[in-house]
């Protein structure tokens, strides 16, 4: 049993949870044909969504071609959300329809690398983001885009995001992490950090180029620990998961465990 941890603040006499974060998908792009059927109005630990997230209920993650559904399930009302970021233009990622819908009512804002090509989307801000820089989206809300080991046609980035004073470190869609965006770890502390773990438990796959294995995390940790990038409080969590290239969600988790390392799944909520 994994226990979260969860810190109340005071404002107005109110106390409210600090940085929330709810997982809407959590696949890379081998898609179960589950989807369409049996898993149509769920969430399944092993029919897993393209991968997107929701932080403090209004900021969103990516929106790839699943999102709509994953909103719908998870009873989200599009309109709350003021602000989309991408982490690259890969079709399980970013869908235009996808993001026409989470702005069919209200103005939205869509953050992106800052030489990002874009189609024109009504109702839509495009909002270009120069990595390294750090970017005010709402009241206590920063983020930082950071360069990633990825498809340089897709305009990666990684994200470095502070929401009401914690910190998370979302790294989708890349493999190891590149040497600017490694120093700029140094000494964050991170509250959450979800790192890329498109494969499984094992060695020897030509996406290691630009996505991690379970192998590879094992490896990034105690660097990571040793610059200060995450401490004893850390959440680690693997998200962007390919069924094809995992065991079973159950299974998965166990082979994690040992190693300190959670295993996101859709509709998983966290309150920091």
């Amino acid at each position: 049993m994994i226990k979260y941890k969860k810190n109340a603040a005071s404002r107005g006499g109110k106390e409210r949870i600090l940085a929330d974060i709810l997982f809407l998908g959590t696949c890379a792009a081998d898609f179960s044909p589950r989807l369409l059927t049996d898993c149509r109005d769920r969430f399944d630990n092993d029919a897993r969504r393209a991968s997107c997230a929701l932080v403090n209920g209004r900021y969103l993650i990516d929106c790839g071609p699943h999102c709509p559904d994953s909103l719908r399930i998870a009873g989200i009302d599009p309109g709350c959300i003021t602000d989309i970021f991408l982490t690259h233009l890969h079709a399980d990622h970013f869908v235009k329809e996808s993001v026409e819908y989470v702005a069919s009512s209200h103005p939205v804002r869509l953050w992106v690398r800052s030489d990002a090509t874009l189609p024109r989307i009504g109702n839509v801000e495009v909002m270009r983001m120069d990595s390294f820089e750090r970017y005010g989206a709402g009241e206590d809300f920063f983020v930082t885009g950071l360069p990633a080991n990825h498809d340089p046609d897709a305009f990666p980035q990684h994200l470095l995001i502070e929401a009401d004073g914690k910190k998370i470190f979302y790294g989708m869609d890349g493999g190891w992490l590149l040497n600017k965006t490694y120093a700029r770890l140094w000494n964050t502390h991170l509250d959450l950090c979800v790192l890329d773990g498109t494969c499984g438990d094992y060695e020897g796959d030509y996406r290691m180029g630009e996505h991690n294995s379970i192998p590879m995390i094992r490896l990034m940790l105690p660097s990571l620990r040793t610059v200060g990038a995450i401490d004893g409080h850390t959440l680690i969590f693997i998200s962007h998961l390919a069924p094809s290239l995992h065991k079973p969600h159950a299974e998965t988790v166990r082979i994690c465990e040992k190693d300190g390392i959670h295993v996101a799944s859709d509709g998983l909520r966290l309150s920091l």
